[in-house]
């Protein structure tokens, strides 16, 4: 059987659409004994997005961005967020969007692009698949001091650092941003450990 066979919508309610798309629905769910029962969720729809994580195999170094996000700063977070480059599609294939994020955030022009898997990152709530690639970078590749658009709000410093400093600041708490410990943590266990 099908989930879709399992999910019967009885009503959905748009909620907010003021950044993104906030919708409660509720619905029938066919438990695994047989019997119905209904449910209410909201769902947070903000599109797909794409993320990649540029690695020096010669020097073991990665880039990454460091920025402020105010919903982790409301729940604690009294520090800027290190991530890897990111943003979402805007109707454009993964790999076209995550190349002018990393001109845009990083300043680097990448060659061959990897992607190495697709996930949901918070599927409670958020409808968002996240695109993960990899790429090889050098310093020839540089083409601007990246930094993102301020007229989209984007104040981005760019950082490079070698594996073993990425992987202590997952170890000590810097780096706490889910899609950027999984992307340190693939590259520690497939690209880097090959070299």
């Amino acid at each position: 059987m099908s989930v879709k066979d399992r999910v019967r919508v009885r009503e959905t309610r748009l909620l907010s659409d003021n950044w993104y798309v906030l919708r409660t629905t509720t619905f029938d769910w066919k438990r695994r004994d047989g019997t119905w029962q209904t449910q209410s969720r909201e769902h947070y729809d903000r599109g797909n997005g794409a993320v990649l994580l540029p690695y020096n195999i010669e020097n073991r170094t990665v880039l990454l961005v460091k920025q402020f996000r105010y919903p982790a700063f409301v729940n604690g977070c009294d520090d800027l967020l290190i991530e890897a480059a990111a943003g979402l599609l805007d109707d454009a294939e993964p790999e076209v969007r995550i190349r002018a994020e990393v001109e845009e955030e990083l300043g680097y022009r990448l060659g061959e692009v990897r992607k190495v898997f697709e996930a949901f990152m918070s599927p409670g709530s958020v409808t968002e698949i996240l695109h993960f690639f990899v790429a090889e970078y050098d310093a020839a590749m540089r083409i601007s001091d990246g930094g993102g658009h301020p007229n989209e709000g984007e104040d981005i410093e760019v950082l490079e650092m070698t594996m073993e400093q990425a992987l202590a600041m997952i170890a000590d708490g810097r780096i706490r941003d889910a899609k950027t410990i999984m992307l340190l943590q693939h590259l520690a266990l497939t690209v880097l450990r090959a070299a």
